[in-house]
């Protein structure tokens, strides 16, 4: 499932870059797509990136709302933004994406925080994500 991890990469990269300008993840999702096609050192975005970013745009506000929530002693906002754009990505999936296993979602989470994140986030990632994973009936109203 390399191909998947990739997605997943690509997908938190552009929910990373529109945190950081302020932007929309569409429009970022967008930029992406448009360089892609037109410089052929940029690669493909693939249909999982896609389904990725868009599923977390559609859902935004309660994935935000349910990390604020059950972030115990972190608002948002002081949250690192690697961190904040992991759990984003990796709540989406876990919560909304029935076809990819609980734990392959923790798994790819917590790699992504060893990747690009402090020493302490991969624990933080990993705890939160397994709280959604244990409340998740109840996570998809709103």
């Amino acid at each position: 499932m390399a191909a998947r991890n990739t997605a997943r990469k690509r997908a938190f990269q552009i929910l990373f870059e529109a945190d950081q300008r302020s932007t929309d993840v569409l429009t970022v999702l967008a930029d992406w797509i448009r360089h892609a096609r037109s410089d052929t050192r940029q690669p493909p975005v693939s249909e999982y990136t896609m389904e990725l970013v868009e599923g977390y745009a559609e859902h935004e506000r309660r994935i935000d709302e349910l990390i604020s929530q059950y972030a115990v002693d972190w608002t948002l906002d002081r949250m690192p933004v690697v961190d904040r754009n992991i759990l984003r990505l990796g709540a989406y999936e876990l919560i909304w994406v029935d076809t990819t296993p609980d734990a392959v979602v923790l798994d790819e989470a917590v790699q992504l925080a060893k990747e690009f994140s402090t020493d302490d986030s991969p624990a933080f990632v990993n705890g939160l994500l397994a709280r959604f994973k244990e409340l998740k009936p109840g996570l998809r109203r709103g």
